[in-house]
C-alpha cells in the first residue's frame, strides 16, 4: 500500500510540475528605457509609461516595483494579468531639490516570469532653477 501511495504521489507531483511549466507568464515591454531628454527643475515632476503585454500562457504577477532612489516612484498593477492582456507601469521622476545634471534611475520589478527580475530605466538631464 505504501508503494502504491508513493507512486501516486510521485505521478501527481510530476504532472503538477509539467502543468506549472506549461502555464508560465512572460512579460514583453515595448521599451525598457525612457529618455526624458532635457527637463527643467522648475517644471516639476515628469512621468512616463512603460507598456507591456503578458505574452506567456499563465497569469502574470508583478510582486514589487522598487526605484533606485526616493526621487523616482513607480506605479504598477497589483492584480494578476491574464495571458494576452496588456498593462502599464507609470514612473514619475521628481528632481526638485536635487543637483542639476544627468540622472539615470533604475526601477527593479520582481515578477513570476522565468527571469523573475526585470529592470526599467529612466534617464535625462535636469536644468536647475
Amino acid at each position: 500500500m505504501k508503494k502504491f501511495l508513493a507512486s501516486v504521489l510521485f505521478i501527481f507531483t510530476a504532472v503538477s510540475l509539467a502543468i506549472a511549466q506549461e502555464n508560465k507568464a512572460e512579460i514583453t515591454f515595448e521599451k525598457l528605457i525612457h529618455d526624458f531628454g532635457t527637463i527643467k527643475e522648475a517644471d516639476g515632476p515628469v512621468s512616463c509609461t512603460f507598456k507591456f503585454k503578458n505574452t506567456g500562457t499563465g497569469m502574470l504577477v508583478i510582486y514589487q516595483a522598487i526605484a533606485s532612489c526616493g526621487c523616482t516612484s513607480p506605479t504598477y498593477p497589483k492584480e494578476p494579468i491574464k495571458p494576452g492582456t496588456e498593462g502599464e507601469i507609470k514612473v514619475t521622476y521628481n528632481g526638485t531639490g536635487k543637483a542639476p545634471g544627468k540622472f539615470d534611475k533604475v526601477i527593479t520589478l520582481r515578477t513570476n516570469t522565468k527571469d523573475e527580475i526585470i529592470r526599467l530605466k529612466v534617464k535625462g538631464t535636469m536644468i536647475g532653477k
